[in-house]
């Protein structure tokens, strides 16, 4: 595994070299070991699975706040995504920056995307996969979200928005006064 550093901080693609055959192929998806640099002492408490049929549909942009934030590794396992990480860190020097990555079954990539960043994606290719580690559990009272068309972030997606659920739709602006979270 390669660890590959963004402009954001924390935020970092992880590489993978599949072995490929005749047979098909394997990659390893997660070793705490060799990923210990940016998981530390975190666990990967959670695993969760997610399908989306239409290309151009947009999931998030999702967080949850301290102390339930949560580090996610996110890769994809069928399809073609455009997977992004927002610095939502207060005093941050990339606070409210966004880092993008098209992340694929065939390039093996993973994005890290620590506590105190938002994640959302946009589907490139009808009945994409992805597949989240996340290091603290769900808390339903603990989450938050930013609209997709933000002004504030102006997220260039790669295609028209198709496709959004009513909780993203109905994420309130960000204030003017949004200093983003200590975490």
């Amino acid at each position: 595994m390669n660890i590959h550093s963004t402009a954001l901080r924390g935020v970092a693609i992880v590489a993978t070299q599949p072995f490929a055959d005749r047979r098909g192929a394997f990659s390893r998806f997660f070793c705490k070991d060799e990923l210990a640099a940016i998981i530390g002492n975190r666990d990967i408490v959670q695993i969760n699975h997610s399908r989306t049929s239409m290309v151009g549909a947009v999931r998030g942009l999702h967080y949850q706040l301290p102390p339930h934030a949560e580090m996610k590794l996110v890769r994809c396992i069928r399809g073609r995504v455009w997977d992004v990480a927002v610095d939502l860190r207060a005093g941050s020097p990339t606070f409210l920056h966004w880092h993008a990555e098209e992340l694929t079954p065939d390039n093996a990539r993973m994005l890290v995307i620590p506590e105190g960043c938002a994640h959302g994606f946009q589907v490139l290719e009808a009945e994409s996969e992805l597949l989240y580690l996340h290091t603290a559990y769900y808390t339903p009272a603990a989450e938050g979200g930013l609209r997709h068309d933000e002004p504030r972030l102006g997220i260039a997606w790669p295609l028209p928005v198709a496709d959004l659920s009513a909780r993203d739709r109905h994420h309130p602006p960000l204030n003017a006064d949004y200093s983003g979270m200590t975490v």
